[in-house]
């Protein structure tokens, strides 16, 4: 997948990303970015395994989550940092968009992995995205990223036999261009 830059990804719940470029420094390539939420809108609690996340708030409320944490809140000017492979989520918990910019290093699939999520999620029009996508993305990229939410039974049994479905029916041509997963 050939990226051009700025690249703005939206998705049905009121969830706006534009990846605004690559930065190259000695600890590899820092993809920038810059979200929009609406209110009470964010991801659900997820990891990047291989990947460190850095938000700043430029406007709103920003309330951020580390799995078995209470929630925590930052405001204009403040940043959070995820590191990589702690669970974590964020939310706009204000009444007015919360725009924050950002990063995350290294780069690795992160455009790629969020652009065809978001894209199935707008296919469902739910949270939820679309089971054979799903399915081709968590399995694809396991090793990378995690969707924590998910029960025990649904990622060991479920996911796979869909997966393996969606390959029998001839579901994943418009991955074709998917890059490698990290190993």
């Amino acid at each position: 997948m050939n990226i051009v830059y700025p690249h703005t990804i939206q998705n049905c719940l009121g969830e706006k990303l534009t990846f605004l470029g690559i930065e190259t420094g000695p600890e590899g390539d820092k993809v920038l970015v810059e979200n929009l939420v609406t209110p009470q809108s964010g991801p659900p609690m997820h990891t990047h395994f291989r990947q460190d996340e850095e938000l700043t708030v430029v406007s709103g409320k920003l309330a951020y989550q580390v799995l078995g944490q209470e929630p925590k809140y930052a405001y204009a000017g403040s940043s959070v940092l995820f590191k990589r492979g702690v669970p974590h989520r964020f939310w706009n918990a204000g009444e007015e968009a919360l725009i924050c910019t950002g990063w995350i290093q290294p780069a690795n699939s992160i455009v790629y992995y969020l652009s065809a999520i978001y894209a199935a999620q707008n296919k469902s029009g739910k949270a939820q995205p679309e089971a054979f996508d799903a399915a081709y993305l968590l399995t694809r990229y396991a090793h990378e990223y995690d969707m924590v939410e998910i029960p025990p039974f649904v990622r060991k049994v479920i996911i796979p036999i869909t997966y393996l479905i969606g390959r029998l029916l001839g579901k994943y041509k418009h991955f074709a261009d998917a890059p490698l997963p990290l190993k």
